[in-house]
């Protein structure tokens, strides 16, 4: 049932996406898991702590989060659960508000389309949405490279680990996969401030993503295998391979080398 929720949530995603009127007026599932993650930040990352209980109170922080989201997640299965095929539409419904593959897909688009229709100033913009990087230094293929690396590495974090822990363990592994990796993106880096609190986030989510990172790369090798020939994933492949482990991160490169190759 797990697998099956986890195909429906994907094409509800595919189909619905994140549409703007409604965010617009309701907070999004991941603003609620910001606003946790902010308020343990606040309340237990103190400055006059010695770094050693800092991290000591990141790591208790960050696995009671895990512990509420995946809490969460079980008590709204036990509530749809009841109501048979009803209930099990609702859990895709809900499971597919938390993955990305429609809106990465139009954004990354969204590139292409003002490269060609409005030229490298459109383009630009357009990428700035997508990447932390500053556009204005980038030429055209730079433009694309960024928006290609960019969906390469949001394709596994967006897209293929939600949906791995949703299929794995239903509601409660996507909502804690989900507020792991909201954790990551908040305090899970080196500045001075979250370098001993956020540490165990960081870590947690380096191994939460190590299979959904090279599974997005064997992905991405069978997609250019069955777009274009054999070769093409081949090469997908072997980049990935010979490539992904350069990386500064233990899984980012995966992915990205893939879509290099």
């Amino acid at each position: 049932m797990s697998a099956a929720l986890g195909l429906l949530a994907l094409g509800l995603d595919r189909v619905i996406g994140d549409p703007d009127w409604l965010w617009r007026r309701v907070p999004h599932p991941v603003a609620g898991f910001g606003a946790l993650i902010a308020a343990a930040d606040r309340r237990f990352n103190r400055p006059h702590w010695t770094p050693k209980l800092r991290r000591v109170a990141g790591v208790v922080s960050t696995l009671a989060l895990l512990l509420i989201a995946g809490l969460l997640g079980h008590i709204l299965h036990r509530l749809l659960h009841p109501l048979g095929w009803a209930g099990f539409a609702l859990e895709a419904l809900v499971a597919s508000v938390l993955l990305a593959q429609k809106s990465l897909a139009d954004h990354v688009a969204r590139v292409g389309r003002a490269l060609e229709g409005d030229g490298l100033a459109a383009g630009r913009r357009a990428v700035s949405m997508i990447v932390g990087r500053d556009p204005d230094a980038l030429d055209e293929a730079g433009v694309s490279r960024a928006a290609i690396e960019s969906l390469a590495e949001n394709a596994s974090d967006g897209v293929v680990a939600p949906w791995f822990y949703l299929v794995l363990s239903g509601l409660p592994g996507l909502f804690a996969y989900k507020m792991l990796n909201t954790a990551d993106s908040m305090i899970g880096h080196m500045s001075e401030r979250h370098r001993a609190f956020g540490w165990a986030a960081a870590r947690l989510d380096d191994l939460a993503n190590w299979v959904p990172a090279r599974l997005t790369a064997a992905l991405f090798a069978l997609a250019a295998w069955l777009g274009s020939n054999f070769a093409a994933g081949r090469r997908a492949l072997r980049a990935a391979l010979a490539d992904g482990p350069s990386h500064r991160s233990p899984n980012a490169g995966w992915p990205e080398a893939a879509a290099a190759g």
